[in-house]
């Protein structure tokens, strides 16, 4: 086959040069020329000896790389349905567009999905419903009695996402949405840049690297309570999020590739220029329960009494409920916790982390919620749930399963006009969101997605009214697990409290 192609293109060539011999004009000198050049690659690709199967079929085989490269995206336009897309599918991307454009967002003729399928979820309408102008319950007061500065929050709030991970624009213009739509928006493990100092409410969070909260010290990264009080008292900073996992690489670490750690990014994480940066998988401020207590309240303190709550992905259920028997036993707790789900993830992570290690969001927060119940700290600990929520219903079915109030990361990536490229790693985004290359970053205007952000909460957050007033249920801290239901075989419906609570 490799000596056919050859030959094709010096055939191809050989004409070419006659054509140009008898009619010498400017189109039989450009013919001449690409194929000459294709000639050459041609022959070496034909030569070189890296590629196997470039040199059983030079040029040819190129083609190859090209559509491997391009794949997600020949996938997501021209073969993927509206419900099959992942890690999600079309139906949900359009409708974070169509609420953020604020366009038309009804469906016609009928759901695309199948109702009689294993796992179809839905809830119940009451024939008495609500008008969803007067459901209340959009907004939750975070902060147990340890704390001095409670923080009045709303039920939908940007999940964690740094600048670093995402383009300054981008997190400009989330801050900026959020300012407008009275939200928060975590600051993610990379700390407070000023990009987040836009006006807009603030979840700092302090992970394992404590970017913002700390310092290198002989190669290792360690908390300075200077450091993170001169930002954790920011009149913007309302609340402090401890990191201990998350759902893309639970145990791991983050992770921030080098083509993405510019000079201003890594003078704010005080680390070194164009190197990967990978967080220590574990925090050396405690090493157990009873200092992981004590860090709490020292945070706690530093902050002049701000909310301060722990992060992670639910792992080893022992260790999970030592945490929690320990919280009671020394009265004193975290003011939230936010639970992310195995299937949560917005930047780059392992393989064998993103696909197999984590609890699924929905056991996790199910697991918490009994957890703080058992140990009688429900009302004192607030539960944010984060895993995949999109839409009105996946919002409803985390509020009914013990959610307080709802993270979301992708949601609001898509808001600013992500299209699922899945090169959120690659530093080459193409909209802007998830790189630093200057030229790609000026593809996302601040002034046009920050309207888009809000757009996108405000109406997700009447549309969970209206679903609320359909059930017939009057505030929507009153949902409850059993008015959620799945399909668990072809002839049986079970409410999610008969699966996830029956004991």
């Amino acid at each position: 086959m490799r000596n056919t192609i050859l030959a094709i293109f010096i055939g191809i060539t050989i004409l070419s040069g006659v054509l140009v011999y008898f009619l010498p004009q400017i189109g039989t000198i450009i013919l001449l020329s690409i194929s000459g050049l294709l000639m050459i690659i041609a022959i070496h690709d034909s030569l070189q000896t890296k590629h196997s199967l470039l040199r059983a079929f030079p040029l040819i085989a190129r083609l190859r790389w090209f559509f491997e490269e391009e794949r997600d995206k020949i996938q997501q336009y021209f073969i993927e349905d509206n419900l099959n897309g992942t890690p999600i599918n079309r139906e949900k991307r359009s409708i974070v567009y169509q609420r953020s454009k604020l366009e038309k967002e009804t469906v016609p003729f009928g759901t695309q999905h199948n109702v009689y399928k294993k796992g179809y979820e839905f809830v119940k309408h009451s024939l008495f419903p609500k008008n969803h102008h007067e459901i209340v319950g959009d907004r939750i007061i975070f902060g147990s009695d340890k704390c001095t500065q409670k923080y009045d929050g709303s039920i939908i709030n940007i999940s964690a996402m740094s600048f670093g991970s995402l383009s300054k624009n981008a997190i400009m213009a989330l801050n900026q949405g959020a300012k407008m739509g009275n939200f928060a928006h975590n600051t993610g493990e990379g700390g407070v840049s000023p990009y987040h100092l836009q006006g807009g409410d603030l979840i700092f969070q302090v992970g394992t690297g404590y970017f913002g909260a700390g310092q290198s010290l002989n190669g290792k990264r360690v908390f300075d309570d200077e450091i993170f009080r001169d930002n954790a008292i920011r009149p913007e900073v309302k609340m402090i999020e401890i990191k201990l996992s998350q759902g893309a690489k639970p145990g791991h670490g983050g992770i921030l590739p080098a083509e993405k750690n510019t000079a201003e990014i890594a003078k704010i994480r005080k680390v070194e220029v164009g190197t990967q940066v990978d967080s220590p998988p574990s925090h050396s401020a405690f090493s157990n329960f009873e200092e992981m207590v004590a860090f709490i309240q020292k945070v706690r303190d530093l902050s002049d009494g701000k909310p301060v709550g722990i992060k992670l992905c639910v792992g080893n259920n022992e260790e999970i409920e030592q945490m929690i028997a320990a919280f009671a036993s020394a009265n004193n707790y975290p003011d939230f916790i936010s639970v992310d789900g195995g299937e949560g993830g917005t930047g780059s992570a392992p393989m064998e982390f993103t696909n197999y290690i984590g609890t699924p969001l929905v056991e996790g927060l199910v697991f918490i919620n009994k957890l703080l119940q058992k140990y009688q700290l429900k009302h004192q600990i607030k539960i944010i749930a984060s895993g995949k929520a999109v839409d009105a219903f996946d919002i409803v079915k985390y509020l009914a399963l013990g959610a307080d109030a709802i993270g979301m990361a992708r949601s609001f990536m898509l808001s600013l006009g992500c299209i699922q490229a899945r090169e959120c790693n690659l530093d080459t985004c193409p909209v802007g969101v998830a790189t630093q290359d200057p030229d790609l970053v000026k593809a996302l205007v601040v002034q046009k997605k920050n309207i888009r952000v809000k757009n996108y909460h405000n109406k997700t957050i009447m549309t969970v009214k209206e679903v609320v007033g359909a059930m017939g249920v009057a505030a929507i801290y009153n949902i409850k697990a059993s008015q959620v239901f799945r399909r668990r075989k072809d002839d049986e419906v079970v409410s999610l409290e008969e699966i996830y609570y029956k004991e």
